[in-house]
C-alpha cells in the first residue's frame, strides 16, 4: 500500500513548513490529486489519520480535490479529457494519447493555528 508512504510524506512536508513558521497546530490540509494519479483516496485518508497521531497535525482534516485527467491526442492533434490510462481518444478513437495532466499530487494549501 503506497498510500502510507504518500501520507507520511504529506504530513512531514506540512509539519516541517508549519514548524518553520512557528505554528503549533495544523487544522486542515487541502490536497490536489489527479484523476490518473493511481492513489486510492479512502486508503490515503485512513493512512493520514494513522500518521498524524502524536504530531502537530493530529486531528487535522484532509480535504481532497480531484483534478481531471487531460491528454494530447497525436492523431487529432488536440487536447482531450482522459478518465483512465490507456483508454482511446474520446474524439477519434486513437490510442496515441500523451497524458498532460491529472497524474500529479500536491499539497495545495494548509491551515494552521
Amino acid at each position: 500500500m503506497h498510500e502510507m508512504s504518500l501520507a507520511e510524506g504529506i504530513v512531514q512536508l506540512v509539519e516541517d513548513a508549519a514548524r518553520a513558521d512557528g505554528c503549533s497546530k495544523v487544522k486542515v490540509i487541502w490536497l490536489e490529486i489527479g484523476q490518473l494519479a493511481a492513489v486510492e483516496k479512502e486508503a490515503l485518508r485512513f493512512c493520514f489519520d494513522a500518521v498524524t497521531r502524536d504530531g502537530i497535525a493530529e486531528g487535522a482534516r484532509l480535504e481532497i480535490i480531484e483534478t481531471p485527467g487531460q491528454g494530447w491526442c497525436m492523431k487529432c492533434e488536440g487536447n482531450v479529457p482522459v478518465t483512465a490510462l490507456y483508454e482511446a481518444c474520446p474524439v477519434c478513437g486513437s490510442y496515441q494519447i500523451q497524458v498532460t495532466g491529472g497524474s500529479e499530487m500536491r499539497v495545495k494549501e494548509f491551515e494552521v493555528e
